[in-house]
């Protein structure tokens, strides 16, 4: 079988607008249609326990806890009515919840719409912005709930690129991604003077060409090669020349990443955000923080208090006339009032060189006028097209980060993934254009070369190398982890040929193997690099029932728990020393692998940094010729075999 970096390099037919805009407006209806379906079904107490079950609302829950934070922001914490756990849920951070009475139906008012802002084993914390007025005091339910911003932006953007092809900031840009028009890449700039002196050259090639790149630019970051490094680069570099950037990605964490990395060059910023979804080392750029330094925010709290003094003395007033007068000194306030806030917002954002937000943040209002001359996309390849062209539109030039050989974006609807949903504009620009308009980083810095070397012959033309700090790594170097046949494997099998292994199934979570979980769960625990430290080791499964029982018979410390327990799309962006791989493979399937699953392959081997361990028959795997070069002698360094009825 072919490399996949090879099969990418076909030339993709282009695609109008008015094409994409048709296909794209109705999946993106069925995306939403899944997306609630998922969440809550119906509002009589049967549907209420199912949704329950599955994770998308929580019952019989007791406010224990409400205080201001987050500026201005109300915190209110929730636990079980009995005070116990909170049971199994899909609930996460950043996630759109609603407060209801526990009895209450779907037709009733809510108490309030939050965020969630934290997560505890028995507790949940969401931001208001402010708090209920009554009902806090009975008994509650959470539900999960379809962002309905996200698809109204997704909706807004394929209007305004109808629109934008005649006019608007990006008119020249949107023929040039569409195929219709060349990229021009200039000959001109031929040196920069980097201020980060310590690029590689990979790096530094890619910040060249997309200085060059007068359209377009496509960076190309294959695991560990620091593609948000060059990324923050390409950014001052902007700011240099004098452009104004937005930079974006599709999750918070992502665009949190790039304003902690801005900070020690003083860069003005500012992070367009809901203070409850932001890290708390970057609230300070937050834009609610700036403004609140603002002459004109202080201005607007001038006023506030002046209209405070006139409500008293409107509760005070007999006579009619006195009343009127005072009413309407009020409304002017108000509208001074409205009118220095937005001032403020406006200052703020105005004399920034870099806003930085969400895909969907940039939908905000705040930015509505605002053009920019370079618009960044880090993750770009697990972005919804769609979604990218929120920020896309507001500006002439963009460069877009990404590997579009790993995880592709996340989409609930099966039918919008079959009709070309998941298709992203990293992955169809890279086949349009290819190396014209992209380059890629090519030395590597988390992983051994042994574990790297698999993954850059299959999916990236063996051009990747690990960089020399990295490339000998062992797990005896660590500190406190002594030199041993058990810590001196980079690449081990776990062989589990020959075990009567007792399948079990779970509706909607797939299937699993008990004596795999106990061999996974054994391995974990033994490991003395794993006693006390959640940085160290980690396991991934591509099946949530399979998870569910290894979570169950790992007795480590709550902090590890909570660490380890991941399936492959919920690992993302966590990289440990060691890494417990479980291929789960049932009795009745042939092949576990298809060419559209080989993106998920190459992340799972790529999260470890010293060690990778793999759980799983060969047997079953070897009919897939790319995972049974895995596993030939050429990159496994050693075999742990349990045919015995033992592992070592």
């Amino acid at each position: 079988m072919e490399g996949v970096a090879k099969r990418s390099g076909v030339k993709s037919p282009a695609m109008s607008v008015e094409q994409f805009v048709s296909l794209t407006s109705p999946l993106i209806d069925l995306e939403k249609e899944a997306e609630i379906a998922a969440s809550i079904g119906s509002a009589s107490s049967k549907g209420l326990d199912v949704a329950q079950k599955r994770g998308y609302a929580l019952l019989n829950l007791k406010c224990t806890d409400a205080q201001t934070g987050l500026m201005g922001k109300a915190l209110l914490e929730f636990q079980s009515n009995k005070g116990d756990l909170l049971p199994a849920h899909k609930f996460s951070n950043h996630d759109v919840v609603i407060l209801k009475p526990n009895k209450a139906d779907s037709g009733s008012p809510l108490l309030g719409q939050g965020v969630v802002y934290r997560l505890k084993d028995s507790s949940i914390i969401v931001a208001f912005d402010d708090i209920p007025e009554d009902g806090l005091n009975g008994s509650l339910r959470l539900e999960k709930v379809a962002n309905e911003v996200t698809y109204r932006s997704m909706k807004d953007a394929l209007i305004k690129l109808s629109k934008g092809t005649q006019k608007g900031p990006a008119a020249d840009l949107i023929p040039v991604l569409f195929g219709e028009k060349p990229p021009v890449v200039s000959k001109k700039v031929s040196q920069f003077s980097p201020f980060n002196k310590n690029l590689d050259h990979s790096q530094r090639d890619a910040v060249l060409k997309s200085l060059s790149c007068r359209d377009v630019f496509l960076l190309h970051g294959p695991p560990g090669t620091g593609k948000t490094t060059t990324v923050i680069e390409i950014i001052l570099q902007g700011v240099k020349q004098g452009a104004k950037v937005l930079a974006c990605a599709a999750s918070n964490i992502a665009v949190d990443n790039m304003v902690e990395r801005l900070f020690p060059f003083r860069v003005k910023l500012v992070r367009l955000g809901h203070p409850a979804r932001l890290l708390p080392q970057v609230l300070d750029s937050a834009l609610d923080a700036q403004v609140l330094q603002g002459d004109n925010s202080a201005l607007a709290k001038d006023i506030r208090k002046e209209m405070k003094v006139l409500s008293g003395k409107l509760l005070k007033a007999k006579d009619r006339n006195t009343k009127r007068d005072i009413k309407k000194e009020l409304r002017t306030l108000a509208k001074e009032e409205r009118k220095r806030q937005q001032l403020a917002v406006s200052d703020v954002i105005k004399n920034a060189d870099v806003v930085l937000t969400t895909l969907t943040g940039s939908f905000s209002r705040k930015l509505e006028s605002i053009t920019f001359d370079l618009v960044i996309i880090d993750e770009a390849a697990q972005a919804l097209e769609v979604a990218c062209w929120i920020p896309l539109l507001k500006g002439p030039r963009c460069v877009l980060a990404g590997d579009h050989l790993q995880l592709p974006p996340t989409i609930q609807s099966v039918e919008a993934e079959k009709k070309g949903l998941g298709k992203t504009l990293f992955e169809r620009l890279a086949g349009l254009y290819g190396d014209e308009v992209m380059s890629m980083l090519t030395v590597q810095y988390r992983m051994h070369e042994l574990i790297m070397s698999w993954s850059s012959k299959e999916f990236y033309n063996s051009k990747v190398e690990a960089h020399s700090s990295v490339a000998g790594h062992m797990l005896y170097d660590l500190e406190g982890v002594k030199r041993s046949s058990a810590a001196s494997p980079t690449l081990l099998l776990i062989d589990t040929t020959g075990q009567v292994l007792l399948e079990y199934y779970e509706r909607g979570r797939g299937c699993g193997r008990e004596k795999e979980a106990i061999v996974i769960s054994m391995k974990a625990m033994l490991s003395e690099e794993s006693r006390g430290r959640c940085d160290v080791i980690g396991w991934i499964t591509w099946q949530i029932a399979q998870e569910d029982k290894i979570s169950m018979m790992i007795d480590l410390t709550e902090k590890l728990y909570h660490m380890i327990r991941r399936t492959i799309l919920l690992f993302v962006g966590r990289n440990k020393k060691i890494l417990i791989v479980c291929w789960l493979l049932a009795h009745s399937t042939k092949k576990m692998w298809n060419s559209s699953q080989d993106r998920k392959l190459n992340v799972g081997v790529n999260f470890p940094n010293l060690m990778c361990n793999i759980v799983c028959r060969p047997c079953q795997l070897s009919t897939d010729l790319m995972l049974d070069r895995l596993l030939s002698p050429q990159f496994l360094h050693n075999k742990d075999l349990c045919t015995s009825g033992r592992c070592s």
